[in-house]
């Protein structure tokens, strides 16, 4: 079974199609989230909730229920205590007692979505919470909150923030927001990449197209791997590894690219 701390790429399904939600979880996918909030139209919003299941598959089954600001929260929280949901994504998460409320009323692990500058501001505290074993970062919608360009440049920091905030929380690394661009699947691995190059462990991903390459781009290369061998077989104290001084710092480094290289 796979834990929420090792969540890779996370397919999202819209509530409302309960004849996709067979053929995410066979598309290669770690997860399904079964998406109540922006996938689903206004009208179509209580036939998704009373569509939701997680008898289909084995894998880890999540709900995105709608922001506590809208009127169909309450149901949806409601409905993610009735069902054996794996967690519940809270969008719009700004406040760390909310967070906690709605653990409790659901009764269920909460990976909160950071996406606005309230939510970012907050972040620390919400990482903290209780039964929050992961942050997920909702980049679109931060980008809309904030007035600013969706770019790896104008982001990075933000990112960055999240990586400290699960650090410091002692919780998993953060996952990535979606990679809208559909029409190349290069361009989501190079977008996994940089999420990886910051230190995040994963990517939500909106298609089964992108899983692929999602995987790919978290995993390190064949010369990651090569050199993190070398390094580890150099033994202990300060040595010097094509050119490069090695210590401890550095061995823990190549540790960690071993261990995600399976």
């Amino acid at each position: 079974m796979v834990s929420l701390e090792t969540l890779r790429a996370p397919l999202f399904v819209p509530a409302d199609r309960p004849d996709r939600f067979a053929k995410a979880a066979a598309s290669g996918a770690c997860a399904v989230v079964l998406d109540l909030e922006d996938a689903v139209a206004v009208e179509a919003k209580d036939a998704a909730r009373a569509a939701l299941a997680c008898d289909f598959t084995d894998l880890p089954v999540l709900v995105r229920v709608n922001p506590a600001a809208t009127p169909w929260h309450t149901a949806d929280v409601e409905a993610a205590a009735a069902l054996p949901f794996a967690a519940v994504m809270l969008p719009k998460a700004e406040c760390p007692d909310a967070v906690a409320e709605v653990a409790q009323r659901a009764g269920r692990p909460i990976l909160p979505l950071i996406e606005s500058a309230r939510g970012l501001a907050a972040a620390r505290e919400i990482a903290a919470c209780a039964n929050v074993p992961r942050l997920a970062f909702g980049s679109i919608d931060f980008c809309a909150d904030i007035g600013c360009e969706h770019l790896r440049d104008t982001l990075r920091s933000v990112r960055l923030e999240l990586v400290i905030a699960s650090r410091l929380a002692g919780i998993a690394a953060p996952i990535d927001g979606v990679t809208t661009d559909l029409s190349d699947p290069e361009i989501t691995e190079d977008d996994s990449r940089h999420a990886r190059s910051l230190g995040m462990s994963g990517k939500l991903c909106i298609h089964p197209r992108q899983i692929a390459p999602i995987r790919i781009g978290f995993a390190p290369t064949a010369a990651e791997r090569d050199w993190a061998a070398r390094v580890l077989a150099s033994g202990d104290g300060a040595v010097a590894v094509d050119g490069a001084m090695v210590d401890e710092p550095v061995r823990l480094r190549a540790r960690a690219i071993l261990a995600n290289a399976g």
